[in-house]
């Protein structure tokens, strides 16, 4: 097959004179590979810039670059290889031949770098590609060969044509595959590599020229004259090239060294304002953190003294004034207890929307932590504070859906004003807690403003809870008296009531009303209650020894003691020191106690009745009363509360409620026993309606262990009961004028026991 002269799988023509003496020049052919060797290097730095570059238009000059690097390295490679081919005949090369196969070589190096800017490629991808870019390579070397005039015609052997053109695909497909992985990468090694896969693309370029040399034949026609070679500036011209083609792939490595440095300075200073903005998120997720609360986004108590700081020293220069609110969500450690912590958050979460709701846009609310928010603003007169505490309070009854309920929430509010009540931040939240626990004390869901009574019951308060903490610990002022409980049935005492009292050197004799709540407020009232236990089970023990061995004593506990998980084994350390039977101790729990873990506590008094102990519950009626406690509590007796008492028998309504609390007692199993009897006509009402025991002032008042026996001795000697003493409590010193006493349901008396 002939094309473009050249004879193409055809046999030696039979007549002719074939060109034995043919060589290269060595030097020449170093060279040729030299510059195919820095073409290749180039062209992958190319595709490595090309893949690095994100402006579209540098992306195509590195394509363009890239491309005349490999089609120059080809082409170069090829004349070069050329000029160091030497023959016995004249050689000349036609210009228009050698121009079309240098811009072959542009097309088929435009192809390989357009090849590498696909996102992913696949195998079938490389294979076309390496199949169009061998084919172009073998074109160029052929219309370069066809460019070559000698006089003497081209036979090229079958087997080494297509030897050379299996050798452009494979050379192709591994360029392709090596300038795809070395588009990543850096370091030493990473270099090393990428100078091997240079030396092995120009050698498979280098192998395919001289393969397809290897097949050439020149075979001079019978009737052409030969021509012998005359001047020859080969070395001269290959040099040239060489040193052209050596200028631009060094200029094109350079550029892309220089590209790099700017690519990596130009990304650490992405990286470092990446770090900066990652910093100043940071810094102000940090703030965030450190001045607001993560649940309700509100201002947290840090914020908060910032703020408030800052607003203060504003309304001093201005001489205006400004409240501090504090408010606290009534009972909504309920809903935490019943509905669980995730139903308390939500519930923190609307509680908060709805203050901020309530106030104005310039006023300050913040959350402090658990259930406490606080609120600041400023104001003409204390009356814009009530009414901005009243509109909170409004807003909070809105009805609330969680959890699958329908709830209404209250709060309390305490208030102190700038500069009346404090000029400090600390003043300030100071006395806003304490008139909050004024407006606590007052029933809850009721605002108070601050005032200097508060201060001196505030002042009493700390000074009784540091005289009781020393009075506990060593045991001195603090003692139990005794109010007997008398059983009907068979007209004797049957059981003692242990009561708390302080002895107080200055205040005189106090009440349980006097220091409980302080006792409760301050982690007290365990070791109060267990004090009050042991001294009781001794007490019986020696009532025991004077002849009263058929008394049982009755003891409070109160809702925190019936949370310690040692109580039964307290309970039994008590009696096993006192020396009693385990069925002469009763301990009496509120029915306020039950609102709690209920399994947690019915489990308990398990293990206490588990004891022999006996367990009644007191003041029923008054508290949370269900039908479906009593039936899960391990109870003996069931107390009815003085309140329904006050009014019998001239109210028909408090009748009818104690005879159905008697007869659903009974029904259940438990004896009842009354308090607060004070008069003959309540205790012939409860004789004939079967109440089993009655407590009051009518029968007995409480007494000192000094003056209970002598009590004890006349009562075994009457055979009937009546009343023995005066139905007036004498009251212990009021300590807080105006301030209802604390309640509480351990080791507490009443008016009427």
């Amino acid at each position: 097959m002939e094309w473009l002269g050249l004879q193409l799988f055809a046999d030696l023509p039979a007549s002719g004179r074939i060109v034995i003496d043919c060589r290269h020049e060595p030097l020449l052919v170093l060279l040729a590979y030299f510059v195919a060797c820095a073409a290749c290097f180039a062209t992958l730095d190319m595709a490595e810039r090309q893949s690095h570059s994100d402006d579209p238009t540098a992306h195509r000059q590195w394509n363009m670059l890239g491309a005349c690097c490999l089609a120059g390295g080809i082409w170069a490679m090829h004349f070069i290889s050329m000029l160091a081919f030497q023959a016995p005949v004249e050689v000349h090369y036609d210009v228009s031949l050698t121009i079309l196969s240098l811009l072959i070589a542009l097309g088929v190096a435009w192809l390989a770098m357009h090849s590498l800017e696909r996102k992913q490629m696949r195998g079938w991808h490389f294979v076309q590609s390496a199949v169009l870019i061998g084919l172009g390579i073998i074109l160029m070397h052929f219309v370069g060969m066809a460019a070559m005039e000698t006089g003497a015609r081209q036979y090229y052997q079958t087997g080494l044509l297509l030897t050379s053109a299996a050798i452009a695909l494979l050379t192709s497909l591994a360029a392709l595959c090596m300038a795809r992985y070395f588009r990543n990468g850096s370091g030493t090694l990473y270099q090393a590599m990428k100078y091997g896969a240079s030396l092995l693309m120009a050698g498979g370029i280098v192998a395919t020229h001289f393969t397809a040399m290897s097949a050439m034949t020149l075979v001079i026609p019978a009737d052409t004259a030969l021509r012998l070679p005359s001047g020859d500036n080969s070395l001269q011209l290959a040099l040239g090239i060489g040193f052209i083609t050596l200028l631009i792939s060094g200029a094109s490595i350079s550029a892309a060294l220089a590209d790099k440095k700017l690519q990596s300075k130009d990304h650490d200073l992405r990286r470092v304002s990446e770090l900066l903005s990652q910093l100043d998120q940071a810094r102000a997720s940090l703030q965030q953190a450190a001045h607001y609360d993560a649940l309700t986004n509100l201002v947290n108590r840090r914020g908060f003294n910032q703020v408030l700081a800052e607003r203060l020293a504003e309304h001093q220069a201005s001489e205006s004034r400004l409240a501090v609110m504090f408010l606290d969500i009534d009972h909504f450690k309920r809903i935490n207890d019943s509905l669980g912590h995730d139903a308390g958050d939500q519930l923190l979460k609307v509680i908060a929307n709805h203050i901020k709701a309530a106030t104005r846009s310039h006023d300050l609310v913040a959350r402090f932590g658990g259930d406490e928010f606080c609120v600041v603003t400023s104001l003409n007169n204390r009356d814009e504070a009530r009414h901005l505490g009243q509109r909170i309070m409004q807003r909070m009854k809105d009805p609330i859906d969680l959890g699958g309920r329908r709830m209404v929430m209250t709060t309390s509010i305490g208030i102190s004003i700038f500069p009346d009540d404090g000029k400090t931040a600390e003043e300030l939240l100071k006395h806003a807690d304490l008139a909050l626990y004024q407006s606590k004390d007052n029933g809850r869901n009721s605002l108070n403003f601050f005032n200097d009574s508060l201060k001196a019951r505030a002042s009493i308060a700390l000074q009784l809870e540091e005289e009781l903490r020393l009075a506990l610990l060593e045991e001195r002022g603090l003692c139990v008296h005794y109010q007997p409980i008398f059983d009907l049935r068979h007209g004797h005492v049957a059981k003692l009531e242990a009561l708390v009292r302080w002895q107080h050197p200055q205040h005189g004799l106090l009440g349980p009303d006097r220091f409980i709540g302080i006792a409760e407020a301050n982690g007290l009232i365990i070791d109060l209650d267990l004090w009050v236990l042991r001294h009781a089970c001794a007490d019986l023990a020696y009532l025991q020894r004077h002849g009263y061995g058929e008394l049982k004593v009755t003891v409070n506990c109160s809702a925190v003691t019936l949370s310690h998980d040692e109580l039964p084994h307290e309970v039994e350390m008590a009696l096993f020191h006192a020396g009693l039977s385990a069925r002469q101790l009763e301990l009496e729990i509120t029915e306020n106690a039950l609102m709690g873990d209920i399994q947690r506590t019915v489990n308990l008094l398990k293990r206490v009745r588990a004891l022999g102990v006996a367990l009644s519950i007191d003041d029923f009626g008054t508290g949370y009363s269900s039908l479906a406690y009593l039936k899960r509590l391990p109870l003996d007796v069931l107390k009815i509360d003085r309140t329904f008492l006050q009014d019998v028998p001239g109210s028909q309504k408090d009748r009818e409620i104690v005879q159905a609390i008697i007869i659903m007692a009974h029904t259940l199993h438990l004896q009842v026993v009354s308090e607060g009897v004070e008069t003959p006509e309540q205790r012939a009402f409860l004789e004939s309606h079967g109440c089993d025991y009655l407590q009051g002032y009518l029968l007995a008042r409480p007494l000192p262990m000094g003056e209970l026996q002598p009590l004890l001795e006349r009562l075994r000697q009457d055979a009937v009961l009546s009343p023995c003493c005066d139905t007036v409590l004498p009251g212990s010193p009021d300590l807080y004028a105006g301030n209802p006493g604390y309640r509480a349901g351990a080791s507490t008396a009443r008016r009427g026991h």
